[in-house]
């Protein structure tokens, strides 16, 4: 977490938090979701207005957290936006070479993956020591090679039963609604 961040907490300890403005597809990228898109619809089919900006990503990214519940979060100086999910809380970018695979996230950091999964959509994910996430779709080939090199096994898993399992949550917005 950025310093400024960490002196606005202490600044400002009881900000209310923030729901429904921001959003992590399943290729890692950030929307901003104001009033009107939020009436629109529900993300991810509505997604919003995508984050283009190298350094507001790259601020979001470095405060980039999860609360004791599961939602995920962008610490906004003292404020915490939560973070409306399509598929998990990370999306994994992959590069493999026989058996040599390299797993960073949406983030850029490194990740070392254990398990695998395959959901009824075909999608691929990979739970590593900070969590489960996606692989992001234009790194399927490598993945697959991955796979067929035995890095992985993916085992079947609806999609439905990861977010409990692994203890995220992919819409704080309507958790917090339906409490």
């Amino acid at each position: 977490m950025d310093e400024i961040v960490r002196a606005a907490l202490k600044k400002w300890p009881n900000v209310p938090a923030c729901y429904g403005w921001l959003a992590l597809d399943a290729r890692g990228d950030w929307y901003m979701r104001d009033d009107r898109i939020q009436a629109a619809g529900p993300f991810p089919a509505v997604k919003g207005s995508r984050i283009e900006h190298e350094k507001l990503r790259e601020f979001i990214e470095r405060n980039y957290a999860a609360d004791d519940h599961g939602g995920w979060f962008f610490q906004n100086g003292p404020q915490r936006v939560y973070v409306e999910l399509e598929a998990a809380p990370w999306v994994w970018r992959v590069r493999a070479s026989g058996n040599a695979v390299q797993v960073r996230d949406h983030c850029g950091a490194a990740a070392t993956p254990g398990e695998s999964f395959l959901d009824e959509q075909g999608r691929l994910f990979l739970a590593a020591e900070r969590g489960l996430g996606i692989v992001h779709t234009q790194d399927m080939l490598d993945a697959a090679n991955a796979i067929e090199a035995g890095v992985w096994a993916p085992r079947q898993a609806a999609f439905a039963e990861l977010p409990q399992r692994f203890g995220f949550r992919l819409s704080p917005q309507m958790d917090r609604m339906r409490a």
